[in-house]
């Protein structure tokens, strides 16, 4: 019975620190959900069976140390107990801490992208250190104030049990491990609970509150390293020849036979022939929404829109960087789980517009302010095709340096001079210009532009300092000779902040987008179009006929079609018009009608909710069998 209690007492400490966590939330959002039709108060219970399989996991070693310690060892064990317990409380309390800011920055509780990037501490701490002084001094002092009471007030909590006699405690240990099979597992189901439990109602951000952290955290990693097999299936199962099919048909691409080495692989010809070799530069804008595209803010983007193909309705494939450069170029859509700019089986022979162009004799290059390294851009881009990197070692006394690197201005002056060079030797060349001002902590050089919120290191001062260097190097390329000769493309990756009640908050995958150059005219497209659209219209207007992979269509092809596909974190939407049909791991596919930029619940329909399946496992199969190419 002592044993009983005393773990008993951890699992309320450990319960204790995540319904704190959970109250804080739940104040905070209920504005958010209050007003929907739903019993918001079975977030606690659904929170609790959540907290009760984490606390179970957490309360097994003690369980073993407990129960077969010898006596003799009691000293030692009581030591390890200690530490153990001071560890996992004190982590408990940084992970409920860091769920307010990321919440606030994501919209979600901590998932993948919370240990994503730990790989990179340079840019991960000095963001962290920039940008949230205050949450993590508030988190270091609960922590410093938790481990100073708890080692001065248990230096000897374990002593009188270890002491017990061996076989009484072991006598505990079949039923209490019982017991925490039963807490880990929590259902008397065919099948444990999981994340999905938590997903009780239609409105996303109650089932974040109902959510943990914690688990949310450790399902994350799990999922993204078993995609390929197991977690891809709790989508819904499909045979591949009939998903190929469906993603053939909705897509309007009629490719090679399904059982070929690149099935979407089909020859596009140009509306625009010529014999020039046109040079292609595209200029990714990190996390520029549409929402930002105002007067007071994108001043230069807004003039460059009169000028060129602006695309009113185009949509992000995804909410990372790494799904925005797979998007525009390669032209793929967001595979489930990490990018393929990340994973190992497209480091090599994956479809990129540098592998298409490079049997043409052109010069590939890809120019960052930071370290290619970051999001393993470096091993990407020179796998599939790609000849040069630019990245900050290779920037003389640059303007500005910042967290992420040297400064946007500084890269577009660097690109200037490259795309100079290489055109004054006679090589045709594609280039692809990451920008990355517009980030997190948003340090930018002063004095540039006139700042939308006067002293604030803010996104708003950051767009409009990218804003200022989109019209810097239009400028400047406008007065070089390679400037007749290049079909320019400038589009964001993905928005800055996607958040919204909805299931998939669509409105927030919105970008700008616009493609400038000689027999480009100006006009605005209306209809949708995704990032992979925008890639093989800028293919087009180099005026040659392509044979090539991508998941879209030039604007000016008579088989593009009304339709985007969007991933948030591990949900799926597929719009064709204005319908909307979402696929979430473990629930069943829901169809809603996107209105006043919210989703609405309608009758299921079921073709579109399946054509959204079949993109999951296309996807991940085109990956997994190194297909698109």
């Amino acid at each position: 019975m002592q044993l009983l209690k005393k773990l008993f007492k951890y699992y309320f400490a450990i319960i204790l620190i995540f319904f704190i966590g959970r109250v804080g939330l739940f104040i905070l959002y209920f504005d958010r959900f209050s007003k929907d039709d739903v019993n918001y108060y079975m977030s606690f219970l659904l929170g609790l069976k959540m907290d009760t399989i984490v606390a179970s996991m957490l309360l097994v070693i003690p369980l073993i140390v407990l129960a077969f310690t010898p006596s003799n060892w009691a000293k030692f064990s009581n030591f390890i107990l200690r530490a153990y317990f001071v560890v996992v409380l004190a982590f408990l309390i940084y992970i409920e801490n860091a769920t307010f800011p990321f919440f606030s920055q994501y919209d979600v509780r901590p998932n993948f992208k919370f240990v994503e990037y730990l790989e990179y501490p340079k840019e991960v701490f000095g963001m962290l250190l920039a940008d949230f002084k205050l949450p993590l001094a508030i988190a270091f002092t609960m922590i410093a104030i938790f481990v100073w009471v708890f080692m001065k007030r248990t230096k000897d909590s374990f002593m009188e049990l270890l002491q017990t006699p061996l076989k009484r405690r072991a006598l505990w240990f079949l039923p209490l491990a019982i017991l925490l099979f039963l807490g880990i597992r929590s259902s008397l189901g065919h099948r444990p609970a999981n994340i999905s439990d938590a997903m009780y109602s239609t409105n996303r951000i109650l089932n974040e509150v109902t959510k943990n952290s914690l688990y949310s955290v450790g399902y994350a990693i799990y999922a993204n390293k078993k995609y390929a097999s197991k977690v891809i299936k709790l989508y819904g199962k499909m045979d591949i020849t009939e998903a190929t099919k469906r993603v053939e048909k909705i897509l309007g691409i009629r490719g090679d036979d399904v059982n070929s080495s690149s099935c979407y692989s089909r020859l596009e010809k140009s509306h625009f022939p010529t014999k020039k070799k046109r040079n292609l530069v595209i200029f990714l804008q990190e996390s520029l929404g549409y929402q930002f595209v105002t007067p007071e803010i994108t001043p230069e983007l807004l003039k460059l829109k009169n000028e060129g193909l602006w695309f009113n309705q185009a949509y992000s494939n995804g909410t990372r960087s790494v799904r925005g450069i797979a998007g525009t170029t390669a032209g793929f859509l967001a595979v489930p789980g990490k990018g393929v700019v990340k994973r190992s089986k497209s480091q090599n022979g994956f479809f990129t517009f540098a592998s298409l162009l490079k049997p043409l004799g052109y010069h590939s290059l890809f120019l960052y302010g930071g370290e290619a390294r970051f999001d393993n851009m470096r091993s990407w881009f020179l796998g599939n095709g790609f000849d040069e990197i630019v990245e900050q070692k290779d920037y003389k006394n640059p303007a500005y340096v910042a967290t992420w690197g040297v400064s946007d201005e500084d890269l577009v002056k660097k690109a200037n001079e490259r795309f100079s060079q290489l055109y004054k030797e006679g090589k045709p060349f594609a280039g692809l210009m990451f920008s990355s001002s517009n980030h997190s902590p948003f340090d930018i050089p002063k004095g540039r532009i006139e700042e939308v919120k006067k002293g604030k290191n803010c996104v708003e001062n950051a767009v409009k300092y990218a804003d200022y260097a989109i019209g810097a190097f239009f400028k400047e390329a406008k007065k070089l000779p390679y400037y007749k000769d290049t079909i320019f493309v400038v589009v964001a990756d993905h928005n800055i902040r996607v958040y919204g009640d909805d299931v998939v908050p669509v409105n927030m995958f919105h970008i700008p987008a616009l493609i400038l150059g000689e027999g480009v005219k100006a006009k605005a497209y209306n209809k949708l179009a995704s990032q992979p659209d925008v890639l093989a219209t800028a293919l087009d207007y180099l005026g040659k006929d392509f044979t090539y992979p991508i998941l879209g269509h030039s604007i000016f092809s008579d088989d593009k079609k009304d339709i985007n596909l969007m991933q948030f974190n591990e949900n799926y939407a597929l719009r064709l018009g204005n319908k909307v049909a979402v696929v979430i791991p473990s629930q069943p596919a829901q169809t809603y009608e996107y209105v006043g930029e919210h989703l609405k619940l309608i009758a299921h329909d079921t073709e579109l909710e399946k054509d959204a399946l079949a993109f999951v496992i296309e996807l991940n199969y085109l990956y997994d069998k190194q297909l698109y190419k």
